[in-house]
């Protein structure tokens, strides 16, 4: 098939690149013209593991190719997919001036009956709104379908090769039968494509990010309560995971969750939820857990310094929101630095793939390591922010050597206490008892 991607965000090019890879043509449109001449020029702008590899191939094959003319991009597509951004407002409600932008422009300029499909994560109504838009110029038949992704950070690749599930909300047979049969390579282990109604369709992907940032949210909370009655976290993990209608994913505590798609999508279901005079309370609590979660090392780490931060410094590890990705929106890391800084302390820090987003957002307010290690060096404490997997095993006489003091507040529990007790630190985590 001829496809159009329109948007190549996280979302527009991991999805472009993948449909490339089954065969299809595909061309991605965007209007940063510096973007897409580096695309254009093989550079991939944003870290996914495995993505780079399919990137060049399918550039390499003439199936993937790059534009800043929508026109010239939809001229032979027969599906267009709009992937573009719905960044919170101020109230809470996801801006759609980007995609209505481009709706109204595709009513101009389609000559031909095309399925217009919008990928991005929004309230639901959308597909209605988009419907109306391109139907005010449109002088040809179209299908609008809401088909919402659901890419995990550092998985995304994996996740559209091989999904759990997809969910196509379409009102013809003719868009359902077109989308059906783009997605069927994708699917031949049996997993299911789901057709529903489009509000159906785009409120499943809203519902889905919620709950998975409740069921965080939840977990969170448990360990704090931990640290206040002696439990420990990790053991309670285990024994709630190990009830299937539970399951054991999204059950480990830390600082909080971050990224593109959970603090926004809570916070847009909420507000469409108020929209129509409804109350859902549940997600206003995970709202404010969540925001206090990120920040909630802060008073163990000032309780350990007798509430007098000024003049410490401190190595941090990790910035990205998560493992394996360079995303920094909302990431727990910034939080925490913003209140170190507040506090007079100073911080230098690593991660993998982050640290260039953080620096542009950041400037010179703190110093960046070029390895783990560097950044111990005169640090009164090492503060872990993100699970990356060169964290979880480091060589502790190397750490010990460079650190001032055998301290670490690790907001993601990466260390077994016998572990740190044997190495005789003071080690402060997420629903745990302190190792002194």
């Amino acid at each position: 098939m001829n496809i159009a991607v329109v948007g190549t965000g996280y979302v527009g090019l991991v999805t472009g690149t993948c449909l490339a890879e089954t065969g299809n043509t595909v061309i991605c449109v965007d209007i940063n013209e510096e973007k897409v001449k580096k695309m254009k020029e093989g550079v991939v702008p944003i870290y996914e593991p495995h993505l780079d590899v399919l990137f060049h191939r399918n550039i390499k094959a003439g199936r993937l190719s790059f534009t800043t003319n929508l026109a010239d991009a939809i001229e032979k597509a027969s599906i267009i997919f709009l992937a573009l951004p719905t960044p919170p407002g101020e109230d809470g409600s996801a801006d759609l001036s980007y995609i209505l932008g481009v709706a109204n422009d595709l009513g101009k300029i389609i000559k031909d009956y095309k399925v217009i499909v919008d990928k991005s994560t929004v309230p639901v109504g959308t597909a209605d709104k988009v419907r109306e838009a391109v139907a005010k110029n449109a002088k040809v038949p179209f299908d609008i379908v809401s088909n919402p992704e659901f890419l995990r950070e550092g998985f995304a690749v994996d996740d559209f090769l091989k999904p759990d599930r997809v969910v196509i909300g379409a009102s013809s047979d003719k868009a359902r039968k077109t989308m059906e049969e783009l997605y069927k390579p994708y699917v031949r282990q049996g997993n299911p494509i789901i057709f529903m109604d489009e509000k159906s369709a785009e409120l499943t992907k809203y519902a889905a990010n919620a709950f998975l940032a409740t069921k965080i949210t939840f977990m969170n909370e448990i360990a704090n309560l931990c640290e206040k009655v002696g439990a420990d976290v990790d053991m309670v993990r285990i024994g709630i995971g190990s009830d299937d209608r539970i399951g054991k994913r999204f059950l480990f505590p830390g600082i909080g969750y971050g990224g593109s798609c959970f603090p926004k999508d809570v916070q847009a279901l909420a507000k469409s939820a108020a929209e129509v005079s409804y109350d859902f309370s549940i997600l206003t609590s995970v709202m404010e857990v969540n925001e206090k979660q990120k920040t909630i090392i802060i008073p163990k780490i000032k309780t350990y310094f007798k509430d007098n931060l000024k003049g410490k410094h401190f190595a941090l590890w990790g910035l990205a929101f998560k493992p394996d990705t360079d995303d920094i929106r909302e990431a727990p890391a910034l939080y925490v630095i913003d209140e170190l800084l507040a506090a007079g302390a100073t911080v230098t820090a690593y991660d993998p793939e982050a640290m260039e987003n953080v620096k542009k957002l950041l400037g010179g307010n703190i110093k960046f390591a070029a390895d783990q290690y560097e950044t111990l060096q005169n640090a009164d404490a090492l503060i872990i922010a993100t699970e990356w997997s060169l964290f979880r095993t480091p060589d502790f006489d190397k750490v010990s050597s460079l650190l001032k003091n055998k301290v670490i507040f690790d907001g993601r529990n990466l260390y077994s206490l016998e572990q740190m007790k044997q190495l005789s630190y003071y080690y402060c985590s997420i629903g745990r008892e302190v190792v002194k």
